[in-house]
């Protein structure tokens, strides 16, 4: 498709009522392979029709834009972007955050929350048009990445029962409809690494074995391995896939290159079947690491990287500084989001892996950030418990 007919295309589907950014996410992979033009002109009417939106239906947006002299009718193409006012991630744990709202409260379907080392909950409020999106955009980056259809999928994190509004849970548990076994082994916020073990034994033979968590429960199973001097041997095609951060909530962080060496050691896998995602429960999609670790941003969304002493500016790729995110998955409110995250997007936008897509790598939180993320809040209450069931043995 020629760059100059992306924007005509997705208009007439607009024309005739059907759903331009629901074919996007259905045609993930020829997009994929579209040229960078191609694929910012498809992100410059797709956001800019988000835009739109939220100004028409949001008083608290709409004032916002008005403050700063931005209009549907200034924000026209990819270049257009950078002007949308964007809403600072810490919004959503303030107690009127339902003004950030673009549909009426009646309307919404789910609330997601994500806890920080503060223990104010971050709310974010989804209708029912956008939990359809957010579900048809992280599907379609699985199967697009992982090709997932069968297999056991060994889930290091809390069943959703358990834990219904954690957005990092409702993520990875999407993976369920994806395999043909699975096991939940956090139970009451406990977690013992020979269940893992013995589980993984079972399915040897019968199935593709994956193991998928926050990134600290992985390791303290691969740390339990390497203190008892067992090694698996899991499959051809196994992986370990990581959402949640890298960062534990005593402040030491999880060394990505140990790990990723650890992992291959102790379970007989490549250092490149260990993939790990980037996401923000304030936000819809799921950056996602192919076979050469480079995560990959879906072609719908843009990241802009602004630099951390005037935000005002974008810097170049390459160049460190603070994400903001500009979804159009979100109905219900704006997910234009300045976020604390310090990253840059990689150079190169081509992949050694045929895809094409901005390449996010995350280095931190920004200075003077809370610390805390779903991954973070879940370690810190198991710990809790654990501790708490040392010290009632002691007492007896």
């Amino acid at each position: 498709m020629k760059n100059s007919n992306v924007k005509n295309a997705f208009e007439q589907l607009n024309g005739v009522g059907l759903n331009p950014l629901g074919t996007a996410i259905t045609s993930l992979k020829e997009i994929f392979t579209w040229e960078e033009a191609q694929q910012n002109e498809l992100k410059g009417y797709l956001i800019s029709q988000n835009f739109k939106h939220h100004y028409e239906n949001n008083v608290f947006y709409q004032k916002v834009c008005k403050e700063s002299n931005v209009s549907p009718e200034d924000i026209k193409t990819f270049d257009d972007l950078h002007k949308i006012p964007v809403i600072p991630v810490n919004m959503f744990k303030q107690t009127d955050s339902h003004m950030l709202l673009s549909k009426p409260l009646n309307e919404i379907e789910f609330e997601m929350r994500s806890t920080g080392t503060s223990g104010i909950p971050s709310l974010s409020r989804r209708d029912s048009d956008t939990v359809d999106q957010c579900l048809f955009g992280i599907y379609a980056m699985y199967r697009n990445i992982f090709k997932f259809s069968k297999g056991a999928g060994l889930f290091l994190f809390p069943s959703p029962e358990e834990v219904p509004e954690m957005g990092m849970v409702k993520a990875l548990n999407m993976f369920s409809g994806l395999f043909d076994a699975t096991k939940c082994l956090v139970k009451r916020a406990s977690f013992k690494p020979e269940e893992a073990i013995e589980v993984l034994e079972n399915w040897e033979g019968r199935h593709t074995r994956h193991i998928i968590g926050p990134p600290f429960l992985v390791y303290k199973l691969v740390k339990y391995l390497k203190k008892n001097n067992i090694r698996l041997n899991l499959d051809k095609n196994s992986k370990v896939i990581n959402l949640g951060g890298w960062k534990r909530f005593t402040g030491m962080e999880i060394s990505r290159s140990e790990f990723n060496q650890e992992c291959s050691e102790y379970l007989n896998i490549p250092e490149s079947a260990v993939r790990d995602m980037y996401g923000l429960v304030e936000t819809n999609g799921l950056s996602i690491e192919c076979e050469f670790q480079n995560k990959h941003v879906s072609p719908w969304t843009h990241f802009s990287i602004r630099d951390h002493k005037d935000i005002n500016k974008e810097v170049r790729p390459g160049r460190r500084g603070v994400l903001f995110i500009y979804d159009p998955t979100s109905l219900s409110y704006p997910a234009f989001i300045q976020t604390e995250d310090l990253v840059y997007l990689k150079e190169n936008h081509q992949c050694e892996c045929g895809r094409n897509s901005q390449q996010v790598v995350y280095l931190s939180r920004i200075k003077g950030a809370e610390i805390g993320c779903c991954a973070i809040n879940l370690e810190k209450h198991m710990d809790e418990v654990e501790q708490k069931k040392k010290s009632e043995k002691v007492e007896l």
